[in-house]
């Protein structure tokens, strides 16, 4: 503690004072909005309620390998258990949670940064909902979202909220809009990867995910097949009569067709049972008889 000199305070023994062991200043405590200085890695994890299911490409931040421009945002690991105690496991060994900065910590272990500069800021962390609803302004704001990972983030905001109606008040959307997006979650995964795409539209995905999720891809497949025989004009044809359209699919094109399906061989062979007639059938069959026996 410092002493008095003749009515003044001694600054030469505060020094002292503060830095020795019966200080009540803590120096490893951490203190609301404190700025810590090259934290190491291994002590920080990314926010495991982050909507986001992954960084993308970190292209943009390899500079992070000699330079940190901004400080990620942290919250405490006891801060964050005594919100979710389930994510014990989760969050491992770490002494920290990125709730703002995801980015720059995968992008750090990327480029070989040995830490990174922090700011903990526990008071995010006042309930569960006011976490997610960071994560999701920050994102949907900034739309870096795609529309998957858009209905995890509802999904999460309703599941906390309570009520749909409640999640759209919050969001500032329609309920309309929570509820295209949570019918989204019922969706099987690879038609889920089919709507991050672009490959179907949202009205197709809410009428597929009323579906029990077994049978959603095999549906998807006959009504993609039904609407190129639509477009083509053979929906009512005899198949004995139909015209060969007037630019034929190259192996190439029906690959990636094939690729963008993600569908089984069963799903497959009825696909192709609902467009194909008999003799084209034949012909495939023959084909690929032909191909097996050349060893491809």
């Amino acid at each position: 503690m410092a002493t008095k000199r003749g009515g003044r305070v001694d600054l030469s023994t505060l020094g002292s004072s503060v830095s020795s062991d019966t200080s009540p200043v803590d120096r490893r405590r951490p203190v609301e909005q404190q700025f810590r200085a090259n934290v190491p890695l291994e002590h920080l994890t990314p926010n495991p309620r982050n909507p986001r299911d992954t960084v993308g490409s970190l292209d943009d931040l390899a500079s992070i390998a000699e330079r940190q421009l901004q400080p990620a945002t942290v919250i405490t690991k006891a801060r964050w258990l005594e919100l979710w105690p389930e994510d014990r496991d989760v969050i491992g060994e770490a002494r920290w949670i990125v709730v703002n900065g995801c980015r720059r910590l995968a992008a750090g272990r990327q480029y070989g940064r040995a830490g990174l500069d922090v700011v903990v800021q526990d008071t995010l962390a006042t309930t569960r909902e006011s976490i997610i609803w960071a994560a999701i302004a920050e994102n949907i704001d900034r739309q870096n979202l795609d529309v998957v990972e858009e209905a995890k983030a509802v999904g999460q905001l309703v599941a906390e909220l309570g009520s749909a109606n409640a999640a759209a008040e919050r969001l500032g959307r329609s309920a309309t809009w929570i509820s295209q997006r949570k019918r989204l979650l019922d969706l099987h995964p690879d038609l889920q990867e089919e709507v991050r795409a672009g490959e179907m539209a949202i009205r197709d995905a809410r009428e597929i995910g009323r579906l029990p999720m077994a049978s959603q891809v095999e549906a998807w497949s006959k009504a993609l097949a039904k609407r190129e025989q639509q477009g083509s004009g053979e929906g009512t044809e005899d198949p004995a009569d139909r015209k060969p359209a007037s630019k034929d699919p190259t192996p190439a094109s029906a690959v990636r067709a094939l690729k963008r399906l993600r569908a089984d061989p069963t799903i497959l062979a009825s696909a192709l049972i609902e467009v194909l007639d008999t003799a084209q059938i034949d012909i495939i069959l023959e084909t690929l008889g032909k191909a097996r026996q050349g060893g491809h």
